[in-house]
This record gives structure tokens, C-alpha cells and sequence, in this order.
């Protein structure tokens, strides 16, 4: 059975399955996880105590797709275009690895405003 992890911010509670990957098995080893939220178009996203290298690049993802990014050591929620968006693509800045997948609707994180409190924990 897959892991899943819920994520909590204001009113907004959203479930997701963890895919089978090292990086995803690092992040679940690191929960739960209290953070302040940035956004950046579409995605929020916010620093987590986890240091890797992307698995298995991409330079875009899908509606719904958990992200790792480098460069800040962070998770990303992807719910619609970003500013480095072409068309209907979703693109983050650079590079990241996807780790999961939101269960549901993703753009419920559309109300999640920069500096709202986040947290990620355990589903059980």
C-alpha cells in the first residue's frame, strides 16, 4: 500500500499518495514537517529538512504533483501555471523531482496565501 501524507494550511486540508522513490522515502523519514508558505504562481512551496539531488529531473509536471527542488531544499505543491509557464504547462524554475501526487483537486491551495503556515504529517 502506498504512503500517504496529508498537508494542512489554513482551512485547506489535501491528502497525497507518495510515489516509490528514494527522495520520497528521505521526505517521509523527515515528517512531519511545520513550515511558512511562499508562493510563486500557481505553486507553493517552502523549505524542508531534506538535502538531495533530484532523482529523476523534470522541467515541467503535472496538476497536482508533489515536487522536491534543490536549490532551497524545498517542497512544492503545483496547482496550475507558474511564471515560467509557456501555454498550459506547468514549469517550475529549475528542475525538480516528483514525489507525489495530490489526491483530489489541487487548485483548493489557490486560498493558501506567502507566510500561511503549512504542515505535512503522516496520513494514517
Amino acid at each position: 500500500m502506498a504512503k500517504r501524507i496529508k498537508i494542512t494550511a489554513g482551512e485547506v486540508e489535501a491528502f497525497a499518495e507518495l510515489n516509490d522513490t528514494d527522495l520520497a522515502e528521505t521526505i517521509w523519514g523527515a515528517l512531519p514537517i511545520e513550515a511558512s508558505a511562499s508562493t510563486w504562481g500557481d505553486e507553493i512551496y517552502f523549505e524542508i529538512p531534506v538535502s538531495a539531488t533530484n532523482e529523476t529531473p523534470q522541467e515541467t509536471v503535472d496538476m497536482g504533483d508533489l515536487g522536491y527542488w534543490p536549490p532551497g531544499s524545498a517542497m512544492c505543491i503545483f496547482f496550475g501555471p507558474t511564471p515560467m509557464s509557456q501555454g498550459d504547462e506547468i514549469r517550475p524554475a529549475s528542475p525538480v523531482t516528483v514525489w507525489g501526487k495530490i489526491e483530489g483537486d489541487p487548485t483548493v491551495f489557490k486560498s493558501v496565501a506567502a507566510g500561511e503556515q503549512i504542515s505535512v504529517t503522516r496520513a494514517e
